[in-house]
């Protein structure tokens, strides 16, 4: 089954980006084999809409599962709207949490997990 982590670099030794619609890459899993593809975000930089962007992207890839840090509204929404399953709260390297995957260590997100622009550098305060 092919699953999708974010990742802050293109390698499964890379720690899980916390971001889905503005993560840097997606690792895309077959949890089989545990051969992987490393795909940059192009949505990385979009103004608006970079979670639907990013879903769309995933669901062209056939992905099953999305594992992130957090999942904003509309990426929620369309992710859902796929049928792709979203588990939250990831940490650590993605070869860690792919393996926490594999033995049920995570649970189905319900809902959103923060709000809209989340990870947007605003250069008004700490993002």
């Amino acid at each position: 089954m092919k699953i999708c982590v974010t990742s802050v670099s293109d390698n499964l030794n890379a720690q899980v980006d916390q971001r889905f619609g503005r993560c840097q890459y997606f690792m895309i899993v077959d949890t089989e084999t545990m051969q992987f593809e490393s795909v940059p975000n192009l949505a990385v930089a979009s103004g608006s809409g970079a979670g639907i962007q990013a879903a769309q992207t995933m669901a062209n890839k056939n992905v099953k599962v999305i594992i992130t840090g957090n999942v904003g509204p509309k990426a929620f929404q369309a992710l859902s709207a796929t049928g792709i399953t979203i588990i939250t709260g990831a940490s650590g390297k993605v070869s860690t949490v792919i393996e926490k995957y594999k033995k049920d260590f995570f649970s189905e997100t319900k809902t959103p997990t923060v709000g809209e622009h989340f990870g947007i550098k605003t250069g008004k305060g700490p993002d």
